[in-house]
């Protein structure tokens, strides 16, 4: 059983994330797109990066790839499934999450560390931390501005589906705290199944203790779910 990490052209956070993952005990393997979805996938990560024809609309293209059709069916099957960046702008765009990441408010490329709280914990990608939790996770993207219409977002909030807010260092929800200016300060948001997820920060550059902290640990930990 192994985890598939998708590669498509102009991927580049896919090394990233198998050695996150990797340093977790998670046997994971870089799948091209094109090659298909391996039998024995066991869990998905579509990684962060500029999957090709971003310069229409990110994630559009690459979510038109047929590898996304056999990513669906893994999902409604169980397999968990998660979008980080770039890999979230796909799985938006595929059908895998409601939504859309659009650019941000500032109208900049923004890299830098932001803090996460945590609103649910009973779902494989926060099963280690608990809710309110605080994480400090780093972005690195142009167009993480979360967008949904307003009733559509009434509707994932009593669905329970907003998985992770941007927050100040204690966990107050507040304008300044807000990188991209996404509508409820979404940075995460799950699928119809709690096994599926997408967030706008990258976990995997927070997993290993030598490189930046160990915050993410816990949601590449969902992987090992199925």
């Amino acid at each position: 059983m192994t985890v598939s990490i998708i590669r498509f052209g102009g991927s580049n956070c896919d090394r990233d994330a198998e050695r996150a993952l990797a340093h977790l005990d998670i046997d994971a393997e870089i799948v091209w797109h094109e090659d298909g979805l391996p039998a024995d996938t066991s869990g998905i990560v579509l990684p962060g990066g500029f999957s090709y024809g971003d310069y229409l609309r990110a994630g559009a293209m690459a979510a038109r790839s047929p590898i996304m059709d056999e990513i669906r069916e893994a999902a409604a099957d169980g397999v968990p499934v998660l979008g980080v960046c770039n890999g979230a702008q796909v799985g938006c765009e595929s059908g895998l999450t409601e939504g859309a990441f659009t650019t941000n408010e500032s109208a900049r490329f923004q890299c830098e560390h932001v803090y996460l709280r945590v609103e649910r914990d009973d779902t494989p990608w926060t099963a280690a931390y608990d809710e309110g939790d605080v994480l400090e996770i780093p972005i690195a993207h142009g167009e993480g501005r979360y967008e949904v219409d307003d009733e559509r977002l009434e509707e994932l909030e009593a669905e329970d589906r907003v998985l992770f807010r941007y927050c100040d260092e204690t966990g107050e929800l507040t304008e300044d705290a807000n990188p991209n200016g996404s509508k409820h300060n979404v940075a995460g948001v799950l699928g119809e199944r709690d096994s599926v997820a997408v967030l706008m920060p990258h976990p995997e550059r927070v997993t290993l203790p030598d490189v930046g902290g160990t915050d993410g640990q816990g949601v590449l930990r969902g992987l090992e779910s199925a």
